[in-house]
Order: C-alpha cells, then sequence, then structure tokens
C-alpha cells in the first residue's frame, strides 16, 4: 500500500504565500511523477504543478510564474511554494503521484486526501 500524505494548507490573505508539501510512503519500488491538482468549488479539478522523476516540470498557465515545484526524491516528498496568492486560487489541492509498488507491476496513480487553501480578498 502507498499512502500520500498531505500538509501546509491553510488560510492566507492576498498576495501571501504558502507551501504545501506531499510525502509518500508505503510499498515504494519506484516514482515516476508527483504532483498537485485542486478543485476549486464547482469547479473540475484541474493541474497545477507536476514534476518528473528526472526534474521536468509543467504549470498550469494561472499558476505559471508565481508557484514553483520541487521534489526530493529520496524521501518521496514534493513541496509546491505558492507566492503571490489569490482569492481565485481558493481550492482543495491534491497530491498525485505515480508510484510503482514492485519491479513487476504498473505504474499506479495515487491520491491524498487533499488539503484546502484559502486565499482572502
Amino acid at each position: 500500500q502507498v499512502q500520500l500524505v498531505e500538509s501546509g494548507g491553510g488560510w492566507v490573505q492576498t498576495g501571501g504565500s504558502l507551501r504545501l508539501s506531499c510525502a509518500a510512503s508505503g510499498s515504494i519500488f519506484g516514482v515516476n511523477s508527483m504532483g498537485w491538482y485542486r478543485q476549486a468549488p464547482g469547479k473540475e479539478r484541474e493541474l497545477v504543478a507536476g514534476i518528473s522523476s528526472t526534474s521536468v516540470t509543467k504549470y498550469g498557465d494561472s499558476v505559471k510564474g508565481r508557484f514553483t515545484i520541487s521534489l526530493d526524491s529520496v524521501i518521496h516528498t514534493v513541496h509546491l511554494q505558492m507566492n503571490s496568492l489569490k482569492p481565485e486560487d481558493t481550492a482543495v489541492y491534491f497530491c498525485n503521484a505515480g508510484i510503482w509498488t514492485t519491479e513487476n507491476d504498473p505504474l499506479q496513480d495515487y491520491w491524498g486526501q487533499g488539503t484546502r487553501v484559502t486565499v482572502s480578498s
């Protein structure tokens, strides 16, 4: 079994910063990628940022230049530094990871339970 444990959500005023972290643990043979998605009330889940095991990154258009994703491959932990936060960044943020649990099993997708970020105007 694999668990993703998120931390760092909370409340912040417009223009403020927050740092989210997500640690993967359990039966991990290898990590292909980790990332963050978010879902605001009444909206679909969308990509915020992702990073591969080779440190290739991708960002959603709305967060480019404000958010930075990083990966500590040794401890299977991904961080999301969020700066210049806006009210429209308010959402539940979900950690996602593509993980192999053994060398013979296919890559599987795992999700955290979500951490809430609220940005007040």
